[in-house]
């Protein structure tokens, strides 16, 4: 006597047929899949057909996936990135005064208080429109990541990290915490204030406590931690902050004996970083770029290592492709707003933290800190969710990194440009989000995707690049 199996049914595009065969009792298997993005086909082929890819994206993700991020030095932006008077870092691609975000133009006139260009920021104004004795370059440029704006001046305290396998180094400034901040566009005399007291105390403290630790602090082992502890490393670093404060308390307290602090500065210190969840985030964001920049510079790899904007501008680059970026408008984050502020208010996405997102955490992590769905919105399901889908574009999983819920699998790391234009799935960050007026700061937070067209762009960058 034989046996008969059931019919599985395989269904692709819109649900209609799948649900209506589903329906009545058959079991159906959906596949997801959607024509490229139009106009790539070219494109695609050529790159798929390039002999170099697959062992060039395999040297790619290798490098990065090889580098470890140490904590080992804290310093001003003038004497680890040469910055000099009138210079100002920010966030994302290139961009100029005139065509500066809400946010970008509040941090960078607070900038310009802070460093005594101006006396009052409303001054700076008519400094930048001038041109004349200011300069303003992406922190990519210089080894560093800013978040949102990313405005960073001569005299701000920059966190250090090195790979001591090459020496390499990265850098990010430090973080003030939440609120009326100079990152999200603010510059009133609080935030002003904030600033002085982190180059006179915060900056010079944390210096002797990791100059003064007789082993550097594994910032990449301490992100490895905070994802089995319900943190994403963006929005969430709640676990990686008190682990960083675990480490450079000790050092803290002996550095405040041996070097003249006063008891009252270490308590201040402590208990500023102790209550900002964020502060573990402008280390994350180096120990990311660090790792990404491992992995640069391989012709004919299609892995992107930088996301970031600047309020104006969502920009990518691309290992197979240098230094160029590709550029679209930046989008406006979908989300949850603080009080009575709504999407009116919200300026377009901006900042470096993306980087998280490029690396394998942040938005692609999600799943591994449910809790973020109250920051960000959606729901659980949905964070489950976009983890998994996470790992239909990228060329690899990270065993550092691993996902509990999902059976420790390693996160999705190395977007890959081919199977964005390919699939059409766009890489998910979830990101705070700055008023649009200067001097607003911050008014909600959300999630939010690149704008699609710069895919196409980098891949065409891409196939022109095969040798004929």
């Amino acid at each position: 006597m034989s046996q008969t199996t059931a019919p599985t049914v395989v269904t692709c595009g819109a649900d209609m047929f799948a649900d209506a065969v589903a329906g009545q009792a058959v079991d159906v298997e959906r596949v997801d899949w959607r024509p490229p993005m139009p106009g790539t086909e070219a494109d695609l082929a050529a790159v798929a057909t390039d002999a170099r890819r697959v062992e060039a994206n395999r040297t790619a993700v290798e490098a990065m996936l090889g580098v470890t991020a140490h904590l080992v030095d804290v310093a001003p932006a003038s004497e680890v990135l040469g910055l000099e008077k009138g210079q100002f870092l920010h966030a994302g691609p290139p961009i100029e005064w005139e065509r500066a975000s809400g946010p970008l133009r509040g941090a960078l006139m607070g900038g310009a208080a802070l460093e005594g260009l101006v006396d009052d920021p409303e001054d700076a104004v008519a400094l930048f429109e001038s041109g004349s004795t200011v300069s303003l370059e992406p922190c990519h440029h210089r080894s560093a990541v800013g978040p949102m704006a990313g405005v960073v001046t001569p005299s701000m305290w920059m966190w250090v990290l090195e790979d001591r396998a090459t020496g390499r180094r990265t850098y990010c400034s430090l973080n003030e915490g939440l609120g009326k901040v100079l990152r999200y566009g603010a510059y009133n005399d609080e935030v002003l204030t904030r600033l002085r007291w982190m180059g006179d105390v915060l900056g010079p403290l944390l210096q002797a406590a990791v100059r003064g630790t007789s082993e550097a602090t594994d910032v990449t082992g301490i992100l490895t931690q905070m994802l089995q502890m319900g943190d994403e490393a963006h929005n969430r670093n709640r676990a990686g902050t008190l682990m960083l404060l675990r480490d450079l308390s000790p050092a803290m307290v002996t550095s405040a004996e041996d070097g003249g602090f006063a008891a009252k500065d270490v308590a201040d210190v402590l208990r500023f970083v102790g209550g900002n969840d964020h502060f573990f985030l402008n280390l994350a964001m180096p120990a990311c770029k660090l790792a990404l920049d491992a992995g640069r510079d391989v012709p004919g790899s299609t892995m992107v290592v930088a996301m970031a904007r600047n309020g104006t501008d969502f920009g990518i680059q691309v290992s197979g492709t240098g230094d160029e970026w590709f550029t679209g408008p930046a989008q406006v984050a979908e989300g949850l707003f603080l009080g009575d502020f709504g999407a009116d208010d919200a300026n377009p996405d901006i900042g470096d933290s993306a980087i998280t997102e490029t690396a394998g955490i942040g938005g692609f992590a999600m799943a591994t800190a449910p809790a973020i769905v109250r920051l960000v919105g959606g729901s659980v399901p949905d964070a489950l969710a976009t983890t998994r889908r996470m790992h239909e574009i990228t060329l690899a999983e990270n065993p550092r990194w691993s996902v509990p819920v999902l059976e420790f699998q390693g996160t999705p790391t190395g977007i890959d440009v081919s199977k964005v234009c390919r699939t059409g799935i766009l890489p998910q960050i979830n990101t705070g989000m700055a008023g649009a007026v200067a001097g607003v700061g911050q008014v909600g937070a959300g999630l939010v995707t690149p704008p699609a067209e710069i895919f196409p762009k980098a891949l065409a960058a891409l196939a022109a690049r095969v040798p004929r």
